[in-house]
């Protein structure tokens, strides 16, 4: 009798012990609320359309996923022993207002990643990510940080816009007295990777068809001060018009930037500057953004091969009635254009300095619950002359 029962003890002792070392988590955010967006312009941006008539699209109803993306994930971990644990993350994101998958369908399209971990050394991931610059950079140059559409950082900073690559393999270290590192290369940031193709006569032979993506950079942490330094590239596939014609395509795109922000307790000061050559990373969508298919520069992952853009961010944030009051101001200043846009034969085409100024205000209901208003008005859009975005918004987010 003693023995069954110091045996059913042992038992019931080792299976609290790997309870507590294997671990799964479900959760998610759901954010949603009321807004009003316009967009105004010329008929002459719009895709085969000419002339220089005024246009201006509006729509006033249900937004969504403005704070923080709407989301459901599982996370977790299992201990190896010896402070190494085997780690996963599968994220999948939604449209509140219609119950869509985002992130063009995929079912964990958010982030699908598992790697090994561990306290010394540091994390090692692999699967669909987000870049470095994305993790690091937002919440240093400005205090909407990645969030709020047009007010966020990644709206001049294309390479911070929650830019996620497929194929990703990605180390960050442990954090050292406030300093952290990280890099990651994608072997194609959309999609399956496609083969080499070697076959005389054919319009892919030798090609590299994937597009291949480096990211890095540091970061800083200490006490009321944050700073980021980040650098990213990618190269866009080669193709050809005709069989045994020329190669097109191969442009290396590269961003840097760097970013700085301090806490002086009454309020708190965001900075950042950085550069984009030969193209954008995760450009910003914005209202009718179809209608400037025809502008080089929009689109995502679009190589522009000359084009150069000079990105500054300046953004305050304070307490304010229990809550926190933001505001920003951010400009992408295009300081040459594409060298297609200089061909013979080709239309001028002018690019202008594109601003945003942003106010917002969040407020905690409780540990879960809170609530926000932001308001964010932008002129010279993707740097078309007179292109302006204005977005309104109040919302309410819950997390579980």
């Amino acid at each position: 009798m003693k023995k069954t029962l110091l045996a059913a003890a042992l038992m019931a002792g080792f299976a609290g012990v790997a309870q507590a070392e294997t671990s799964v988590t479900l959760y998610g955010i759901l954010d949603g609320g009321i807004g009003y967006e316009q967009l105004k312009g010329k008929a002459s941006y719009l895709e085969n359309r000419t002339g220089v008539q005024d246009f201006k699209s509006t729509r006033t109803g249900l937004i969504n996923g403005v704070q923080f993306g709407n989301r459901w994930g599982l996370k977790g971990s299992e201990d190896l022993g010896n402070g190494l644990r085997a780690v996963f993350v599968l994220e999948s994101g939604f449209d509140l207002a219609t119950g869509n998958q985002a992130q063009g369908g995929r079912l964990f399209g958010r982030q699908a990643t598992m790697g090994l971990a561990s306290d010394s050394w540091g994390q090692l991931d692999i699967g669909r990510q987000t870049n470095i610059a994305s993790k690091y950079l937002p919440g240093v140059v400005s205090p909407f940080g990645a969030s709020f559409g047009q007010a966020n950082a990644g709206a001049v900073f294309s390479q911070a816009n929650t830019a996620r690559y497929d194929n990703m393999i990605m180390y960050q270290t442990p954090n050292f007295s406030g300093f952290q590192f990280g890099v990651g290369y994608s072997f194609n940031i959309n999609g399956s990777q496609s083969s080499k193709w070697d076959e005389t006569g054919t319009l892919v032979d030798g090609l590299e068809r994937n597009t291949r993506a480096f990211t890095t950079g540091i970061r800083y942490s200490s006490g009321p001060i944050a700073a980021a330094l980040t650098y990213d590239t990618y190269t866009s596939p080669e193709t050809r018009a005709v069989v045994g014609g020329p190669v097109s395509g191969d442009v290396n795109v590269h961003a840097w930037a760097l970013g700085a922000s301090y806490d002086f307790e009454v309020v708190k000061v965001y900075l950042g500057g950085g550069q984009t050559r030969n193209g954008m990373f995760a450009n910003q969508g914005y209202l009718g953004d179809t209608a400037f298919n025809n502008n080089s520069v929009a689109g995502s992952f679009r190589a522009a091969d000359g084009l150069k853009v000079n990105s500054y961010s300046v953004g305050l944030s304070a307490p304010l009635a229990g809550g926190t009051i933001m505001a920003s101001w951010m400009m992408a200043d295009p300081t040459d254009g594409p060298d297609a846009w200089n061909a013979v034969g080709q239309p001028a085409r002018t690019m202008e300095k594109q601003n945003t100024y942003s106010l917002g205000y969040t407020y905690n209901l409780s540990k879960r619950t809170s609530m926000y208003a932001f308001g964010s008005y932008a002129d010279n859009v993707y740097f078309l002359p007179e292109a302006k975005s204005t977005i309104v918004g109040l919302g309410l987010v819950h997390k579980f």
